[in-house]
């Protein structure tokens, strides 16, 4: 094999790894559902948590970005 396709294989393995770390399992089969079924069908197999689940995701992680790193920022605890 050429050096050039040995990169590329090692590359597409890492992404591939990389996706597993930060697209777990249960996210995959999520996904999977919504592009079979749509949104309705998703909700209907696996009910209102899925929901719940996402809007507390992102309640939780804009919290964080858009109020507490800020505000800690302007006490000058993180040094930023």
């Amino acid at each position: 094999m050429s050096q050039k396709l040995k990169n590329s294989t090692q590359s597409k393995d890492t992404k591939k790894s990389i996706r597993r770390i930060f697209k777990p399992d249960i996210i995959r089969e999520w996904t999977a559902l919504w592009k079979e079924l749509g949104f309705w069908g998703l909700v209907k197999r696996k009910g209102w948590k899925i929901v719940t689940a996402v809007v507390l995701f992102y309640l939780i992680r804009d919290s964080l970005l858009y109020i507490i790193l800020p505000y800690l920022a302007a006490r000058g605890l993180l040094g930023c």
